[in-house]
């Protein structure tokens, strides 16, 4: 039971407020650009039956534009596949609960298969089947509000991430990722991180790009943490042996294993500390 009601405390934003409303004012000027559109060309009924995904997609491109989920193909692919499956539901089976239930599943299954997994177009496959009063005339007709709607939501937020110094859309890196700048050992490689996410099996809203990077400085900031903790005077203290300038790096690696020791001293002519050198495991 303490699981579960420690599973409803939130977790901590790793986002600064200025983050929060540079991403809510962008959001509210893409729906109000996109809905100020779509109502001038296709009247106010048919724009409020297809609001509600839009409020959805609004925040995930303006808010976590750097998720798989936020990215272009995600939004334009998935909006097209789930607004052909609800067609195709309304026609095999009227505005009924079937209907909505078998468009869900297909629509999630069929973005999948197609790599554009986008959340709020689930909700567009049930908008073209409960809004068939409004969206009228032949199945072609009501694509091009939904997909107009995504396209002008997708153009607002190119621009408004750009100008706010949001690099959007987040190309994919090459294949072998150049390895982190902060540190020369790196203790895992592109293919243990796939192996990894295999293991997971389950969705991660986060680029594999981004996952890796962010894998790289945490390596790294634990790398120069070690590095920092290492107390100097415990190191004299424990050790009757350093290095000069003189020795060689087999020299060197010879004294540490000789010593079982992670760590040992460089010293100057006068015995004073001038270095470390260290083993970071």
């Amino acid at each position: 039971m303490k699981t579960l009601l420690r599973s409803f405390i939130p977790h901590s934003l790793n986002t600064h407020p200025a983050e929060w409303s540079r991403a809510a004012l962008g959001a509210g000027l893409g729906i109000l650009v996109t809905v100020l559109l779509s109502r001038q060309l296709f009247g106010t009924e048919a724009t409020l039956h297809l609001l509600g995904p839009l409020g959805a997609s609004a925040v995930l491109l303006f808010a976590v534009s750097t998720g798989a989920l936020a990215q272009p193909w995600a939004i334009m692919g998935s909006y097209l596949i789930s607004a052909l499956v609800g067609l195709l539901c309304f026609h095999l089976f009227g505005g009924s609960i079937t209907a909505i239930g078998v468009a869900i599943f297909l629509a999630i299954l069929s973005m999948c298969v197609c790599r554009c997994l986008h959340p709020p177009a689930a909700g567009v496959a049930f908008s073209v089947i409960t809004s068939s009063q409004a969206l009228t005339g032949p199945d072609w007709h009501a694509l091009l509000p939904i997909m107009l709607n995504a396209g002008c939501l997708l153009v607002t937020a190119l621009v408004y991430n750009n100008l706010t110094r949001m690099r959007y859309p987040r190309a994919q890196a090459n294949a072998t990722p150049a390895p982190s700048t902060e540190s020369s050992v790196s203790h895992f490689n592109s293919a243990d991180l796939d192996k990894a996410l295999d293991d997971v099996g389950t969705f991660v809203d986060v680029s594999r790009e981004d996952l890796e990077a962010i894998l790289h400085k945490t390596e790294a900031h634990a790398q120069h943490r070690n590095r920092t903790d290492i107390d100097t005077a415990q190191i004299i203290e424990r050790s009757t042996q350093g290095v000069s300038l003189e020795h060689s790096v087999a020299d060197v690696m010879k004294m540490l294993g000789g010593q079982g020791r992670m760590y040992l001293p460089v010293l100057d002519a006068d015995r004073k500390v001038i270095g470390i050198i260290s083993l970071i495991d």
